[in-house]
This record gives structure tokens, sequence and C-alpha cells, in this order.
């Protein structure tokens, strides 16, 4: 196996990868070479133990190999990332000595492939309430009824994690669990036809009464927010690994301003317009803002590798680095493509495609809104009734 980012992802393998996404962007496909090249690399197999066929990677290493993959096909590391973080989670649980997930990481060993099924339109409450109905069924199981959206991976997760609503009881509850994809009661729309990340191929999916076993059934919570390790464990694994796609896109578009500047002559003066005191400004201003960021990123990482107790702060500072890292890449891009010339404004270029992929990130939770409620929630104290 590999024994670091850049054995795993060599830089021939990245410019193979970073060679089809054009392709994959305008063809609205998915990215089914990538995704076999990963697999035949054990990529996804970071957070499965060594003793189990996997690498062992911490998620300070992920964090690295994200940026790295990110760099070369952002919607490619999006997909992945939501693997990623349902076998991140149960490294975390682990870590913190709840192997409920501890099957999550064997079967990942053995070659599943992990979904994540737990956003929904209009659900502002995001993990802490769901609009899918969770239905008991007199075996322990229960069945699924609603729809998912942005469920990433549609074309080859083989386990789908959901959650939904169980109304049946004294007080309501949360119902955590994985349904199969070669069972019956679910369906996948061919609706993903987006601005950008469109390689992702994120489908709708619509439950239609899916079942999931009663040994998948693997969390059921209380509605409303709550300190239990699951919430944690993915609200950690999605900030941190999704800010790690954002990061690597600014790192690749600050080298592409790069290039386009020493490339790029000035009729008036004859020199490259890296001589250009205007453009020189505005390249070291993106460069300064991601070199701030790499540091959080790590940092933030390698506390949840390290079980370090932030308390009431440990939200505040996920949601605060998703922001840094999504508003960052999308400034940096945008200065690469001001840095770039008029040619950036084509279709078909990879600054063009970085810009409309970078905007993805306005959209994933935590959104700006309500993660400056949570900090603000975290140093101030909540809101008066």
């Amino acid at each position: 196996m590999p024994a670091s980012v850049e054995e795993l992802l060599p830089d021939a393998l990245l410019e193979t990868i970073r060679g089809r996404a054009a392709g994959y962007d305008e063809a609205n496909s998915f990215f089914h070479e990538d995704f076999a090249d990963l697999v035949e690399a054990g990529y996804l197999k970071m957070f499965v133990p060594e003793a189990d066929g996997g690498l062992g990677y911490s998620l300070e290493e992920a964090v690295r190999a994200q940026m790295r993959l990110a760099g070369a096909a952002p919607a490619t590391a999006l997909a992945v990332n939501m693997h990623l973080v349902w076998t991140g989670v149960a490294r975390v649980l682990q870590a913190r000595g709840d192997n409920t997930l501890d099957y999550v990481l064997a079967e990942a060993g053995r070659g599943e492939v992990f979904g994540f099924g737990v956003s929904e339109a209009g659900n502002d409450q995001v993990l802490f309430d769901s609009r899918t109905v969770a239905a008991p069924r007199e075996d322990g199981g229960y069945e699924f009824t609603g729809t998912k959206v942005f469920t990433s991976l549609s074309p080859a997760w083989t386990r789908l994690g959901i959650f939904g609503r169980d109304d049946s009881g004294v007080e309501p509850q949360l119902v955590w669990a994985f349904i199969d994809r070669d069972k019956p009661g679910y369906r996948i729309k061919d609706d993903w036809n987006t601005l950008g990340m469109r390689a992702s191929q994120s489908n709708t999916t619509v439950l239609e009464g899916a079942v999931a076993a009663p040994d998948r059934i693997f969390r059921k919570l209380p509605v409303g927010p709550n300190p239990d390790a699951l919430i944690f464990g993915i609200f950690a694994c999605f900030e941190i690994l999704l800010s790690s796609v954002y990061a690597g896109i600014g790192t690749r578009a600050l080298d592409l301003a790069a290039e386009a500047v020493h490339r790029r002559r000035s009729l008036k003066t004859g020199k490259s317009y890296a001589q250009d005191p205007d453009i020189r400004w505005r390249v070291a201003d993106a460069a300064l803002a991601m070199d701030g960021l790499y540091p959080q990123l790590a940092s933030i990482a390698r506390d949840v590798d390290t079980l370090a107790d932030h308390g009431k702060l440990w939200f505040a500072k996920l949601a605060g680095i998703k922001i840094r890292a999504t508003e960052t890449a999308k400034d940096v891009v945008e200065k690469a493509v001001r840095v770039s010339g008029g040619g950036g404004y084509f279709r078909g270029g990879e600054l063009e495609r970085l810009y409309r992929d970078v905007l993805a990130g306005l959209y994933h939770p935590s959104d700006d809104e309500s993660a400056h409620s949570t900090i603000a929630t975290a140093w101030l104290g909540p809101l008066d009734d």
C-alpha cells in the first residue's frame, strides 16, 4: 500500500484524472474511469485500518489527499468525499471507544462504497430533524419514505446512509440506517444538470419504503440538537473533508494564475504581466489568503485525530473552517480569472470550470447564515426566547 499521499496519487495519475475532467463536465457524466483508477489505487480505503486492507490514514492525511485530488478534478473529489465521510465517521467513533460503525470500515475494506443520503430540500434543521418518514417494522427494521437531494456517488454507491423521523412513539426520534443498492424501495432520478461539479452526479434519491434491516439501524436520537458522537463525527468529517476540496480548488487556481501572468505579455510594455505591479498585488493577495487557510485546515483535522477538547466551540470551529475554505477558494478563483485574460471566459478552459465548480461551496452546509449563528451562540450564548 502507498506510504504517502504523493505515492497514493502520483503526478502521472493526477494528470490522467485532470485530463478527463473537462470531458466529464461537458458530457455531464459520472467519472467512471477516475473511480476505477481510485478504487485500484486503494483511495477509497484510506480510513480503513491497515489490518483490514486499508491505508490507516488519519483525517489530517486525508485532508492532504483530497486537496491533491481536487486540484486535478474537483467534482471527482467532491463525490468521493461522501464515501470518505462515512468511513471517516466510523474512525472518529472508533477512536472514541464507540464501535457502532466498525462494520462500515470492514465492508469498505472489502470494496463496498458508501453514499450520503442525508440532505433534504427545505430542511434547514439538517441533522437535527428530517422530512423523511421512518416507519418501524415488527422485526426491528425500518421503512423509509422521503426524498434525499444531492446524493453524490449516485451511480456507484452500494450502501446508502440515510435518516428519517419516527413519530410512532411517545417522543419523535431520528433513525439512522444504511440501505443496500441491490434491495428494492428506492429510485434514483436522472436530474443532475447543474452549473458546476457536474461529474459528481449527485442525483435525487426517492425513498419509497426502502427497508433497512435491524442490524443496519445504527442510531436513534431525539429530534433537535444533541451532543451524540455520531453527530459530531458527521459534522467534523463532512466540514473538514469538504473544506479540503475547496482548498484544493483554490490551490489549483493560484497555480493557473501564476502560469497565465507569466505567459501573457503587455503590448504597451513588452513585458509579461508577471511584471505588472497591479497584477502582482492581486496574485500575492490570493497567495496570502491560501496561506492562511492551510494551517487552519490541518490544525482542526489534527485536533479531531488527537481527540482535542474544544468543548462548546467545536461546532463553531467546524462551521468556521467550511466558511473560510469555500469563501477563500471563491475569492482566489475570482482573482485568478481577473488576471488571466478574456480567454478564460470561453467554455472548455480549466479556470472557467473551476469558476463554476467553486460556486457549489455556497450551497453546502453550513451556509454562511447558519455558520454565523453557530459561532455567535458559541461565544455569546443563545438568543433570548
